[in-house]
Parts: structure tokens; C-alpha cells; sequence
């Protein structure tokens, strides 16, 4: 496969990703966090990195109303519950070396 093809596959993919988090919306970011060590915070990061490494500058708010689909205010609004014990619990275990 040549280069092209590769990025070309990646984006795709990762525009999946980011779709199905959009439609996910159940899908809190901790239980993200707990499950899989990222979020779509993370995912906000990594663009704005992304983009550096490329000499263009989109901010950490552009990115999250990229990777989110709206405002991240907005999205918070809308979708984000308060976590439970539970959750915060297995998230500060999974976490605390760090």
C-alpha cells in the first residue's frame, strides 16, 4: 500500500471514529476514560497537536467543536451526566500513578 492510500485510510477511519462519537452521545467521556485510557477531550488534543506539527494553529475549543460535532459548552448541556462514584472511583484507580 503506498503512502497516499495509507493516510487516505486513516482519515477515513478516524472520521468514522469521530462520527460514531458524535452519535454516542450516551457514552460519557469517563466511561471512555475508564474503558479505553482516552476520550474525546483526548481525541481534542491530539488534533490540536496534529495541527501544530503542521504549522497551523486551531485552538483546544476548535478542536473539541470538531471532534464533538458542536460547542463543547453546548455538548455539555446537552449529554454530559454527572459521574458516579463508580465511575469516579475506577477512574481515579486507573489513574493515580499518573
Amino acid at each position: 500500500m503506498d503512502d497516499q492510500t495509507r493516510t487516505e485510510i486513516e482519515a477515513a477511519a478516524f472520521r468514522r471514529l469521530v462520527s460514531h462519537l458524535r452519535e454516542r452521545t450516551d457514552v460519557q467521556n469517563i466511561d471512555l476514560m475508564n474503558l479505553s485510557g482516552f476520550c474525546r477531550n483526548c481525541l481534542s488534543k491530539w488534533y490540536v497537536a496534529a495541527a501544530e506539527e503542521r504549522g497551523l494553529d486551531i485552538g483546544y475549543d476548535q478542536a473539541r467543536e470538531i471532534i464533538y460535532g458542536m460547542p463543547y459548552g453546548d455538548w455539555k448541556a446537552k449529554y454530559q451526566t454527572e459521574a458516579t462514584a463508580e465511575q469516579k472511583a475506577s477512574f481515579e484507580a486507573a489513574h493515580s500513578d499518573h
